[in-house]
């Protein structure tokens, strides 16, 4: 079957968020439809490579479009524009969302099914970097998770480590459960500074050193997190600018994704060559993004299991997928 030939009517977001195995494939195709014939840039994409090779397959745009061209659908207006974080100087990705309520039922849903209700939660933002600019899709998450929690001690923090050093011996104290994320070198900070065990704790790291401290890998990280709590695991989120989605780590080192959101492999110089399991560059399939993109191809390196659990090994070398000068606007 030409999907291509075919214009599918929208899915609601409920319709995604209820997505199981049996029907992922067959939604994917639809959505790839949709958005071929709806958004003007993914089609020019599209349009530039060979069809005899896409037919069966959507096709994954390269993630550096999002900094120079607006993704989404036509006849839409974005109620919020999401950006990146950058050094000064670096070019950064913007994301135009559609409906803003598609991401935040996505994020709320992906919470419930890895952590439970959030209700039954403090959720305990420490973002520093974040906070301090405009745009941050990571910020409006942990604030409704924050609301949702309906928690007096949730809250965002920026450098106020005595306070937030306080809340958490109080609560553990209280056997009181407790969820904190934050930026990778808040975290190594707070550890240096404010170390002690936490028992009921959930830390959750999100990346990120921005030339704060010296780089680290992810398992340094966690090792030295690990080490300053007295914690047996520390859990990572994988999400982005350009995501409406996220996958989360336990601590083992590998990532799972929401039904509605899955991860492939490609190899690195090839955009079309994709596979379900395997080593190279990460291609993304985030259903709720639909009046955007959901078909990404990122910059990053993985592995990618059978079980569909994926984990990252660093980032390409070049930071442009090949063949990006198809496309000119």
């Amino acid at each position: 079957m030409d999907y291509l030939s075919t214009y599918p009517s929208p899915f609601t977001i409920e319709e995604i968020l209820q997505i199981g195995a049996s029907n992922f494939s067959a939604t994917a195709q639809s959505i790839f439809a949709f958005q071929y014939h709806n958004n003007p840039v993914y089609r020019k994409w599209v349009d530039a490579l060979d069809k005899k090779a896409i037919l069966d397959q959507p096709v994954f745009i390269p993630i550096s479009f999002f900094k120079t061209h607006q993704l989404i659908v036509s006849d839409t207006v974005a109620e919020i524009i999401f950006t990146s974080s950058g050094t000064t100087g670096m070019q950064t990705s913007s994301h135009y969302v559609a409906k803003t309520d598609w991401y935040k039922k996505s994020f709320m849903a992906a919470f419930r099914l890895f952590y439970g209700e959030p209700a039954d939660w403090a959720i305990i933002g420490l973002l520093p970097s974040y906070l301090e600019r405009q745009g941050s899709s990571l910020v409006m998450m942990t604030e409704e998770l924050i609301k949702a929690s309906n928690n007096e001690d949730s809250g965002l923090y920026l450098y106020d480590f005595a306070k937030l050093q306080t809340v958490l011996k109080r609560r553990e104290a209280a056997g009181q459960k407790t969820w904190l994320i934050g930026v990778t070198y808040a975290l190594l900070d707070f550890a240096a500074q404010c170390p002690m065990p936490l028992i009921h704790t959930t830390i959750l790291e999100t990346g990120g050193m921005k030339g704060r401290k010296k780089e680290m890998t992810r398992m340094e990280v966690q090792q030295e997190l690990k080490r300053s709590f007295q914690l047996p695991t520390i859990h990572s989120e994988y999400g982005m600018t350009e995501l409406l989605s996220q996958a989360y780590s336990s601590g083992n080192g590998h990532f799972t994704c929401p039904p509605w959101m899955r991860v492939l492999v490609r190899e690195e110089d090839d955009p079309l060559q994709i596979k379900t399991s395997g080593t190279g560059a990460l291609c993304i399939m985030d259903l709720a993004n639909m009046y955007s993109c959901s078909f990404i191809a990122t910059e990053d390196l993985g592995k990618v299991y059978a079980d569909g659990s994926f984990e990252i090994l660093g980032r390409m070398d070049n930071s442009d997928v090949r063949g990006c000068s198809l496309l000119t606007l």
